[in-house]
């Protein structure tokens, strides 16, 4: 593991802790301070915020954490997030279904699943393919921002992705703040504390609404993990079976080439045929929906075409469903089909698979202890430390309606 980090160093694999601001990386423009992610946690399960909902029975109904719930690892818990338009919420976000008044069209539903926010500051550019953020691998896509996704010429600003994600991301999810949400629930004192140096004209908007969301989602560090723990000298932090894995991962199972981040994440595009959210079931998506061609479907380069973001691996043990498409409902089949190598999706010709993606010859013991060391090794058991206690609305979160507040026990 030593000889593979860029320090030759373990502790390039290390995670600070979420109060170590000074630690974590920030995006340009936007210093990391505790005011700023305070005021982004309350933002972030504030159903309040919901007040562009399509129809009336969608108003403050839904939050961000509706389609990144702490308990399944800051993913949806279900093949595909719905924010407005949906209803319920099950146990992890699995019982949400789309409403009776809303048609398929309206809702605010995705072509791709929702990535965890989890180890998130560690990710350059956004999305499954990257779209957002002026630095890093989008430095010499300048032609396509705005072009082929009018949203991504925020890129124009010069911003990193998540805070450029985050400010399209308050249109798309159809959320803002008035000054009924800032003057008579509070939160106006709180934007004060967080921008106190900017302009009052500005200080309550987008970008700043965006500004605080990314600072508190930097904060998601899994540092409670066993094999944070290990790192940081534990050594019975993991037991025998997740030592094996975690050999296998940065040795012949060949994990390490592409999850090569502190989160074990990749800051590169990998296509691995799988299939795509359509072929799940997926609403507001199709055979022809530009996500399913990854980040292809932004830079229109053939080279990118069915490449996706390699995601972190952290806290995927309740996530429930895996890929852009939601096409494994478990990690063992995750692993299983790494080993196999074997393209799942009959529409991604062979000719853009990556070379990195072939069988690898594990053995079923082999399969079953890089499984164990993903699942139960990579497992923060207490991301709900991440959520507040109650927000200023008084409202139940993540989701408001009448059969999550039921399923939430908030009535």
């Amino acid at each position: 593991m030593r000889r593979l980090s860029p320090d030759q160093s373990l502790d390039y694999y290390k995670v600070p802790h979420h109060e170590d601001l000074e630690n974590i990386p920030a995006g340009i423009g936007n210093p990391l301070t505790h005011e700023k992610v305070i005021l982004g946690k309350m933002l972030f399960f504030e159903t309040a915020l919901g007040i562009d909902a399509v129809n009336e029975s969608g108003m403050q109904t839904y939050s961000c954490s509706t389609c990144h719930v702490p308990e399944a690892g800051f993913t949806p818990g279900a093949s595909q997030g719905i924010a407005d338009g949906a209803e319920g919420f099950g146990i992890n976000g699995e019982g949400r279904g789309i409403r009776d008044d809303y048609n398929e069209d309206q809702i605010d539903a995705q072509g791709a699943r929702p990535l965890s926010m989890v180890g998130v500051a560690y990710v350059q550019n956004s999305m499954w393919a990257g779209r957002f953020g002026a630095r890093f691998n989008n430095v010499g896509t300048e032609d396509v921002w705005g072009v082929s996704d009018p949203t991504t010429a925020l890129n124009h600003t010069g911003l990193d992705g998540l805070e450029a994600q985050n400010i399209e991301g308050t249109h798309t999810h159809r959320m803002r703040v008035d000054d009924y949400i800032l003057d008579e629930l509070g939160y106006r004192e709180m934007f004060d504390a967080a921008f106190y140096d900017w302009p009052e004209n500005a200080r309550y908007g987008r970008e700043a609404m965006s500004f605080a969301l990314s600072a508190y989602i930097r904060t998601l560090m899994p540092y409670e993990a066993p094999y944070q723990q290990w790192l940081r000298g534990d050594e019975n932090a993991m037991d025998e079976q997740m030592k094996r894995g975690a050999l296998l991962f940065f040795s012949d199972a060949g994990c390490y080439r592409c999850h090569n981040g502190p989160v074990l994440n990749g800051n590169v595009f990998k296509a691995v045929g799988v299939k795509d959210l359509v072929d799940a079931g997926g609403l507001a998506t199709g055979i022809d929906d530009e996500r399913n061609l990854g980040r292809g479907g932004f830079t229109l380069r053939d080279e990118d075409m069915y490449a996706f973001k390699v995601p972190q691996l952290y806290n995927l043990k309740r996530a429930g469903f895996y890929f852009h498409g939601s096409s494994h409902t478990s990690l063992r089949s995750v692993v299983e089909y790494f080993n196999n190598g074997i393209p799942e999706n009959p529409r991604v010709d062979p000719s853009y698979i990556s070379p990195f993606f072939h069988p690898l010859n594990l053995t079923e013991k082999e399969v079953d202890d890089l499984t164990h060391f993903i699942t139960h090794g990579l497992y923060d058991p207490d991301l709900s430390r991440y959520a507040p206690e109650e927000v200023l609305s008084g409202n139940c979160f993540p989701n408001n309606d009448e059969l999550s507040q039921q399923d939430l026990g908030c009535n």
